[in-house]
């Protein structure tokens, strides 16, 4: 099931989906979207920079995209996820030290997708203990689509169920996904960030 596919499909497509809104009458229930097409809505509607990646090789690709794009190649690149260390560990990055300031951009997992919401749930096992505001304001989020949940209650119980032994901490979500300069009212005191999202397709 591919994100792109699905979010671009054929103009025919379109045009039959439209038709068929037409025939529904106002008092009809609404059509709820599928939960990877709810997610990317909403995420995009918060700020998020969406980037989908049908394998590995491209994950890679566009992080390397992104990185010129921002003239990031002789910056600090922060990972606390010791997983995503290794996985990257063949990528030619500049990793600061776990206790760096300098940091400009910060490469992460995450827990979950939220689908309701367009957030991301992390823990300390992205983050450590570590609070948003002391991050950097770059974020590069990488994730699979078998990570997209309906909502936080339903992220939380899996995070409940894989970690039996021992629940991780600093449990949060992100959700304002634009830079500290376009804060607005209803942003306001949040730890907002200017967010990449490689999201991999895995099913």
């Amino acid at each position: 099931m591919s994100l792109f596919r699905k979010l671009f499909g054929s103009k025919s497509n379109k045009e039959e989906e439209e038709i068929q809104s037409e025939d529904r009458g106002k008092y009809m229930p609404d059509i709820k979207l599928p939960i990877d097409e709810r997610f990317t809505i909403n995420f995009k509607a918060n700020g998020g920079k969406f980037l989908y990646c049908e394998n590995i090789d491209e994950v890679f690709e566009t992080l390397d995209h992104i990185i010129e794009e921002n003239s990031w190649e002789n910056e600090k690149i922060l990972i606390l996820d010791q997983d995503l260390k290794k996985r990257f560990a063949s990528s030619s990055l500049n990793i600061a030290s776990p206790n760096a300031t300098d940091a400009t951009y910060f490469l992460t997992s995450c827990e979950n997708l939220i689908a309701d919401d367009g957030s991301l749930l992390i823990t300390s096992k992205q983050i450590a203990e570590k609070k948003l505001a002391d991050l950097p304001d770059n974020f590069i989020v990488f994730a699979t689509t078998s990570k997209i949940v309906e909502n936080i209650s339903e992220g939380l119980r899996g995070i409940k169920s894989k970690n039996t032994q021992k629940i991780p901490t600093n449990i949060t979500t992100i959700k304002h996904f634009k830079s500290v300069d376009e804060k607005d009212f209803m942003t306001y005191g949040s730890s907002s960030k200017n967010l990449y999202l490689l999201l991999l397709e895995d099913l």
